[in-house]
Parts: structure tokens; sequence; C-alpha cells
């Protein structure tokens, strides 16, 4: 494997840690992340003035002179494999992705092949270079195997390092469009009892709670009010299906993303979605509201119908906002259509 040497000197008034201090200043095209810069002094591969240091919290002055051995981005131990996929943007730096229903993003021991990243391994190629010292795609968020829609994964150490801020700072505009049982509007009492529910202007529910992995269910994430992660739901009527309405097309978005944040949240508020075999996707529905082949639509739905539809960010190295929507697939499209003519 090959090495490149990166050299610059320490600017004035530097950080009082070396891995701060050379996250600072290591020149923005060699795109080393502090993460990566701390595992480069830890493996002896960072020589201030000539004498190898490697401890991180080492002091290091303006003026220093920095040499750091740099091995070439590795193979991933994940293999590519040739699965077609549905490309709506790409540059050198960033890929976003239509991703099916039914697809896992990334290998885990019941998921090991057929996934986005065996994908995108092989789709990039020699495109990728490099996160985190290996030939992989970041992955900085991740859309659940059923549900369908955009997902953004970056291409080299920069974007992953950008995007990935992002995320974490609440900034990427994440909408969602999903069939739920019932109708959350304002003017349901209900609603008025859900602890975390709130509306705002627009007839817009707020769902404000903090979500952990369920005590006895290892699979499943639970509503709590103490500990957990703070999570923020928010979703819009789009429109309704029955007479009276017993079904409904939302729009959500989230101003956190947790783990199945929009079905556990829609479930907690008396909402669920249709076809969620985690969340309870199974409901009967009334005979006087919906006739049945709608309703055999609806029960025979196989997926949590929920699409990842819009996907917006900054770009992590041109700064350009960018902005995709992806729309719904068949299977939804189906049964928003068997929705609207067979309703009572």
């Amino acid at each position: 494997m090959g090495t490149r040497l990166v050299e610059f000197e320490i600017a004035a008034a530097p950080p009082p840690r070396l891995d701060k201090a050379l996250s600072r200043d290591v020149p923005e095209e060699e795109s080393l992340s502090r993460t990566r810069l701390a595992r480069l002094i830890e493996n002896g591969s960072v020589s201030v003035d000539g004498a190898v240091v490697t401890d991180a919290k080492a002091r290091v002055v303006e003026g220093a002179r920095i040499s750091i051995s740099v091995e070439e981005a590795e193979d991933s131990h994940i293999g590519p494999e040739d699965i077609p996929l549905d490309v709506v943007f790409e540059d050198d730096d960033l890929i976003v992705i239509n991703k099916p229903a039914g697809m896992v993003v990334h290998p885990a021991p019941g998921s090991p092949g057929g996934t986005l990243v065996n994908a995108l391994l092989h789709h990039c190629g020699d495109d990728l270079s490099g996160v985190g010292g290996v030939k992989r795609p970041g992955i900085v968020h991740r859309i659940d195997k059923d549900t369908s829609g955009l997902l953004v994964a970056a291409k080299s150490d920069k974007a992953h390092q950008g995007l990935a801020a992002q995320f974490e700072a609440h900034s990427v505009e994440r909408y969602y469009r999903a069939v739920c049982f019932g109708v959350p509007e304002a003017n349901d009492p209900r609603l008025r009892g859900v602890k975390g529910a709130s509306f705002e202007p627009g007839n817009i529910l707020r769902l404000t709670t903090q979500l952990a992995r369920h005590k006895t269910d290892r699979q499943k994430q639970a509503v709590l009010f103490h500990g957990g992660r703070h999570a923020v739901t928010r979703a819009r009527v789009v429109e309704t299906f029955g007479s009276p309405a017993v079904l409904a097309l939302v729009e959500c978005w989230l101003e956190t993303g947790r783990t199945h944040q929009i079905r556990v949240h829609m479930a907690h508020a008396g909402h669920g979605l249709v076809g969620d075999p985690v969340y309870g996707g199974k409901r009967k529905l009334p005979a006087r509201s919906i006739r049945e082949e709608a309703a055999e639509a609806v029960r025979g739905f196989p997926r949590q119908a929920l699409h990842a539809a819009v996907l917006g960010f900054e770009h992590p190295v041109s700064g350009e906002k960018l902005r995709f929507e992806a729309p719904l697939p068949e299977d939804m499209e189906n049964l928003i259509s068997a929705l609207r003519a067979q309703v009572s």
C-alpha cells in the first residue's frame, strides 16, 4: 500500500492539543478528520520538528513543522455487488440515491450482503477516495429497510465530515410521505390528551418526546419523557380517505433523526402507519367508512407506508444548496389510488 507525506507549519495561536492544532491547520484538500488525525498520531505517523509524537494531547507551538505519513485508502472488507441503483445525483464528493423498499443500507449480521453499501462499492469503484482511511461510502444517515426514498452518502473524507456536521446540527431538510390510520388534526380532542403532542399554526402536529431502545424488545424504540434521546417530529395532513375519514396521507418532517422516529412517534399519537409490522400497522377499518376493496388494499400492504420524499442540504465541499425530491414508489401510489377510488 502506498503512502504520501503531508507537510505544513502550525499557524499562530495554536490550540493547546496537538490533535486540535493539526485539525485546524492541516491543508483542507487532504480531507483528514480530527478522528483520523488522532489515529495517525497514535500510530506514530505524525512528526513535530522531526520527532515522532504519539500523544494527541501534546502541546505544539506556532511555526512547528509537521510531517504526517498517510497511507493510501485501503479496500473495504465489504464486497462490491452489482446491484442496480436509482442515482438521483452524483459528483466527485457525494451520491444521492432513491433507495427501494426492501434494501438494507449497511451490512449487518442478519443482512451480510445485498445492501446499499455493497451496491455503492460496485457503482463508485475507484471514485471512492476513502473515508477514515478505507475505500468505502460514508453513511451519515439511514432509512429503514422497508422505507423507500432519498439517502445521501459521501465519497470522500471531506464530504463525510461536512455532511455529518449538518446532520448533527439538524440543518438537513428531510420530508417524508406516509399513510396513517386516522386523521391527526387539531380538532381531535383525543390528541390534546397525548403527552408530548401539540399543534402549531397551520394544523401541524408536533410530537416532542425522548426515544430509547425498548426495555424488552430490542428491535423497537420506545417513547420516554426522562432519559433517552430528544426527538421532534412534525406532521400535517395532505389528504384524507373515507367517509368519515379513517386514513390520511401525511407529510412528516424531522427536527431530529432517531431510529424509527416517525414510525414510533405516529404510533404514540394513535396514528400508526399502514403496514408497519413493528408499531401496530394493522387496524380494523369500519365498513361504513371505506369499501372492502380499499380495506383489502390497506390490509395487504406489505411494509410501512413511508417514503423519504425530500432531502435538502448544503454541498459539503462547494457550499451549493442542494434539494432533491423523489416521487412516491409504485406500491404507495397504488395504495393511494385504491383509497381514492374505493371510498364510500
